[in-house]
């Protein structure tokens, strides 16, 4: 697994970013997409649909759109987790400091609960007071599944020999990783 300062050639065309919820996915995947000149799509976008039900198309939406030569979406859902990884080249893990990840999920769940933000699909999030009365609440499922990929991803390295893993451990490492990658040619 690569780390921040490990020199590589590398030139990514199918690119995966995992992370807990929280994590910065997201937002590390625009940036990547831009300056990588790579078509992104945020994958919570193809899995909710009205009121929060997954919607049946979500795998045949994730195939059609990996089956390009280049893209660049979240690595998460199980249902798709295996197509994703098979088609990939590259997976980034986001592997925050718990409280770091949760912190960015309150304010963020803060933030969009008061605006009243719309998310995918006419979704909005439900008011804080639910974290106690709704086991699907983004605050519970955030704490619930805090270390989720602690196991997971490194066991996913020595069956995919042909995807570059590149671990980051905080944001320093985001922002150090970010800054040395510069812009790719296309």
């Amino acid at each position: 697994m690569l780390g921040p300062g490990d020199e590589v050639s590398w030139s990514p065309r199918r690119v995966l970013i995992a992370g807990v919820t929280g994590s910065g996915k997201s937002t590390l995947a625009r940036v990547l997409a831009q300056r990588l000149q790579l078509p992104y799509v945020e994958i919570d976008s193809l899995y909710h649909g009205p009121k929060w039900t997954p919607r049946e198309q979500f795998v045949s939406d994730v195939d059609r759109f990996t089956r390009g030569k280049r893209w660049l979406i979240e690595w998460q859902y199980p249902s798709a987790r295996e197509l994703l990884i098979d088609r990939a080249d590259t997976l980034i893990w986001l592997d925050h400091p718990a409280p770091v990840s949760l912190a960015r999920v309150l304010r963020r769940t803060i933030a969009r609960s008061r605006h009243r933000t719309e998310l995918w699909n006419g979704n909005v999030e439900g008011p804080l007071r639910t974290v106690f009365s709704d086991p699907d609440n983004i605050l519970r499922w955030a704490w619930s599944t805090r270390h989720v990929y602690r196991t997971t991803i490194p066991a996913l390295e020595p069956q995919h020999p042909g995807v570059w893993f590149i671990r980051l451990r905080g944001q320093r490492q985001v922002d150090s990783w970010l800054s040395g990658l510069g812009s790719v040619p296309s």
